[in-house]
């Protein structure tokens, strides 16, 4: 295994790396993946140093989660880091966010991951007015009182959500969305996590492929691909495809960023680096539906820093293509 840099996470207290692996893909939400192939991925991933998996009990109804406890159980010595989320799986009102329905959820999640204890469990974007309910915290304090998780912290759609739930002295870390066409987060939410000693895991870091420079206003996607049928918000909220962005704004401001990247590294290289050295950030969950694409994925944590020269660029492209459409509604 190659060795990569790990950082704590937040009030876990647990190192993992920078670069971790995102399995939303694994689940079956971005086209079909076979059983061997999601293997060969987590180990390209594991091999290469990764030592955080996050997934969520909705991702392919609870095959990313399944495929992740069988692969552990097959890799006794990979020392991984599990990350799962619940709360999608019922109507997003806040009347169900109770400890009736966690120990319900939480039950599903350790089958399905084949353990007594979860690692850490994260609300899955709840109704805001989750992130400030006493219960909700009350209730996620009893399950790792009952020793059902270890850990507990929160995914978020907004910085406003972020900075209410990092006020809560419980909540281990937050899950954002990051990367060069989404920096609203820098302003004030990695700085709060910093002060507050709260982990930052980075999502949706390549908008859902964008910032990989492979994609044309002509590429197709399939129709179970979620960047086929959730463009506007259709079946969740629009921000996880393509990062809330226009796909014909987000092609054309790719680009340019491609033109960014250094010697020696690719487009999806230079973004993970950008986002590794934001201050506040402890890992970036690229996904991959390919050996070669979490193998590259986790080189970027080998990356030298980007100079200034190219933060500044990557600043002056979203302010000049990006934020004017979306960054108020972030």
């Amino acid at each position: 295994m190659i060795p990569m840099e790990q950082r704590t996470l937040g009030r876990t207290g647990r190192d993992v790396s920078v670069v971790g692996q995102g399995t939303w893909q694994l689940g079956g939400d971005w086209g079909e993946v076979e059983e061997s192939d999601a293997f060969d991925v987590l180990d390209a991933a594991v091999d290469s140093g990764v030592t955080f998996f996050d997934t969520a009990d909705v991702y392919g109804d609870g095959r990313s989660e399944q495929l992740i406890g069988r692969y552990l159980k097959n890799r006794p010595d990979a020392d991984v880091f599990v990350a799962t989320k619940m709360g999608r799986r019922a109507d997003q009102v806040p009347e169900n966010y109770v400890l009736d329905n966690f120990r319900t959820w939480n039950d599903r999640s350790r089958t399905n991951l084949g353990t007594d204890t979860l690692d850490l469990v994260q609300l899955h974007c709840p109704p805001s007015s989750v992130y400030s309910t006493d219960a909700v915290y009350d209730a996620l304090d009893t399950l790792v009182e009952e020793r059902r998780i270890a850990a507990y912290a929160v995914s978020v759609e907004t910085c406003a959500e972020a900075l209410t739930a990092i006020a809560r002295p419980g909540v281990a870390s937050v899950q954002i969305i990051l990367n060069p066409f989404r920096l609203k987060p820098l302003d004030e939410v990695l700085p709060a996590a910093v002060a507050a000693g709260v982990g930052i895991i980075a999502r949706v870091p390549l908008a859902s492929g964008l910032l990989s420079g492979k994609y044309t206003k002509d590429t197709v996607f399939g129709p179970d691909d979620h960047r086929t049928y959730n463009r506007h918000g259709e079946a969740f909220d629009q921000g996880e495809t393509f990062s809330g962005i226009d796909y014909a704004t987000g092609v054309a401001a790719a680009a340019e960023f491609a033109a960014l990247a250094p010697e020696g590294a690719t487009p999806a290289q230079t973004a993970l680096r950008w986002i590794i050295q934001q201050p506040g950030v402890t890992s970036v969950i690229p996904g991959a539906r390919s050996v070669e694409q979490a193998r590259a994925n986790a080189a970027a944590a080998a990356l030298p820093p980007l100079p200034q020269s190219t933060l500044d660029a990557v600043r002056e492209l979203y302010d000049r293509s990006i934020r004017p459409e979306v960054h108020d509604r972030w």
